[in-house]
């Protein structure tokens, strides 16, 4: 039996386990109070936080979880490198976004073979005149190890750029602006920052939000203006409260600049004309317990998504010279049990609702002049419909995504005013793949408590239902979000070798809307395990997988499921 040792400072040694394999370093405990307005509470790991990313006991300890995981990973690393090489193989290198008009622009990202990064671009009028680079995420990544565009905007006249590039993988932005038209960097640029930018109406003076040093959480927007230096930005406004979380952009119109603040169970969007360099911002609506929001203006009114007495939230209307007196909103679509309210996108004639109902997101448009609601149709037992709207209030088109898990995500435009619905990109999968070698499901397992929790799952045809299929479920369970049945192209590497591939929407999501939600947190969070467990079971006794060949993955919160 060969061992493996590794020694470093106060890092426990790796030593061979009675497997032939080695055991896992343990990290050493140092008693640590944490002081905060709640009182005191011990964390004996709190030496593993290094924001300077420098300590030797911490990088020596993460040296070893490294050594730990490449030694016991050893005997599958020509596995490994098979299924990658797979992965990569279905992956079209050089592919393209759909490009999207704005404002006289076509706007598109695209990738060129064998680079990592994208490289954004416009056309002015027409996809036939000339192409002009806005950033090459290749040439500016340079030789970093990591880099990322987090977000980038345009000024009202077209001519400057503003941008936030992340150079460390913490999304600590650095924000750069260059001039279109000369093609010239300005060299004033903003540090430790959040992506989110919104540009005025003077074409200098864009808002961005500063994260606070310890926290790395966005506690203040500020206005820079172009060739100041930084420690001269203005302050606009700074959020007290460390539970909410914030972002700054332009409307649609054009007309306001929106903060916009959102905690777990509140939010509030304050708001300021564009061309107000005073930034005298005001709420929308103030914010109050268990009141969540968001805004879009139109002519002379708020559109509001809310859930104001109305649990699986509304779209109402308000007039902005009194949108703080909730009791003048004008309900447009009302609240409804069955259907559950996620997005929404405003245009000068119709109104386009991402809307949940039966567990599944799908898209209704509307008229404002009235008459009955359009909802776009699959035929797909488990489906995703996303609006991805437009950038335009007079536009007569809304695009969406659609996507399931056999058919790769693809990209619609829908004509509100004919009906007219136009595919205009799906996601290409090299290496062979057809969609028919596939099945997709949407089955439900009865929980101990007698309810009934919705599964996605797929699989390839030639996997036998006789209980001897690996399966790998998927869960998250946590803070609302819904996991949606979508493509993966990495998963058709397990679907060919015989796996079923499960997503249990357990409670704790929304997927059955805010009930489903409150059903699985706090006092009421056992029902995210149960139900993950109870699915499990039901997948197992209803013969689709081996009780024996069960994985379970989860990232984040799904970690903690």
């Amino acid at each position: 039996m060969t061992s493996t040792l590794i020694s470093c400072a106060n890092v426990p040694a790796i030593a061979a386990s009675d497997a032939g394999l080695p055991a896992p370093p343990v990290a050493k405990k140092i008693e640590y109070l944490v002081s905060s307005p709640n009182g005191e509470r011990s964390d004996p790991y709190y030496w593993l936080r290094d924001d300077e990313r420098k300590d030797a006991d911490v990088i020596a300890y993460l040296e070893a979880e490294n050594a730990y995981y490449d030694a016991v990973m050893a005997p599958l690393k020509a596995v490994q490198q098979k299924v990658f090489k797979e992965i990569v193989g279905r992956i079209k290198q050089d592919d393209s976004s759909v490009p999207v008009f704005d404002d006289g622009y076509w706007y598109y990202r695209r990738y060129e073979e064998g680079k990592q990064h994208p490289i954004y671009a416009r056309r002015k009028g027409s996809m036939d005149a000339v192409e002009e680079i806005l950033l090459d995420g290749n040439e500016l990544a340079g030789k970093d190890a990591f880099f990322k565009i987090g977000n980038y905007e345009i000024s009202p006249d077209n001519q400057i750029l503003v941008w936030a590039e992340d150079r460390v993988g913490r999304r600590q932005y650095q924000i750069k602006a260059k001039n279109l038209v000369t093609g010239q960097n300005f060299f004033d640029g903003v540090g430790h920052a959040e992506a989110s930018l919104a540009w005025t109406n003077d074409n200098r003076t864009f808002l961005y939000i500063e994260k606070h040093p310890e926290t790395l959480l966005g506690y203040r927007v500020r206005a820079h203006a172009l060739g100041t230096k930084q420690q001269d930005d203005r302050l606009v406004y700074e959020e007290k409260d460390v539970s909410f979380y914030m972002g700054v952009e332009r409307s649609k119109s054009g007309n306001y600049i929106y903060i916009q603040l959102q905690s777990t169970l509140v939010s509030e969007v304050l708001f300021a004309a564009s061309d107000d360099l005073t930034f005298a911002f005001k709420p929308v609506l103030p914010r109050a317990p268990d009141l969540e929001y968001q805004v879009e203006d139109l002519g002379d009114n708020f559109i509001i998504r809310n859930n104001w007495q109305a649990e699986n939230f509304k779209i109402s209307r308000a007039a902005i010279s009194h949108s703080a007196d909730i009791q003048r909103w004008k309900d447009v679509v009302p609240g409804r049990d069955d259907a559950f309210i996620e997005n929404f996108d405003v245009f000068k004639d119709y109104l386009a609702i991402n809307e949940r109902s039966n567990g599944l997101l799908k898209i209704r448009v509307q008229p404002w002049s009235g008459g009955k609601p359009v909802y776009i149709a699959s035929d797909e037992p488990a489906y995703t419909f996303d609006l991805i709207g437009s950038p335009s209030i007079d536009a007569t088109t809304v695009r969406y995504s659609y996507t399931s898990m056999t058919t790769p995500y693809s990209t619609y435009e829908y004509n509100m005013a004919t009906g007219e619905d136009v595919l205009l990109k799906q996601e290409a999968v090299l290496g062979g793949f057809d969609s028919e070698n596939y099945v997709t499901e949407f089955i439900h397992a009865t929980s101990r408590d007698g309810t009934r929790i919705p599964i996605s799952l797929v699989y390839h045809k030639s996997t036998p239902k006789n209980g001897t299929a690996p399966l790998l479920q998927y869960g998250y369970g946590s803070y609302g979000i819904v996991i949606d049945p979508s493509f993966s192209v990495s998963q058709i590497s397990l679907l060919d070798r015989g796996f079923v591939f499960a997503v249990a929407h357990m409670r704790g999501g929304e997927m059955m809307g805010r009930k489903w939600y409150e059903a699985g947190k706090l006092l009421n969070k056992i029902n995210t395990f149960n139900d993950f467990i109870d699915v499990t079971e039901h997948l197992i006794t209803q013969r689709y997988v081996d009780k024996r060949r069960v994985y379970a993955m989860g990232g984040s919160a799904g970690g903690l499921l």
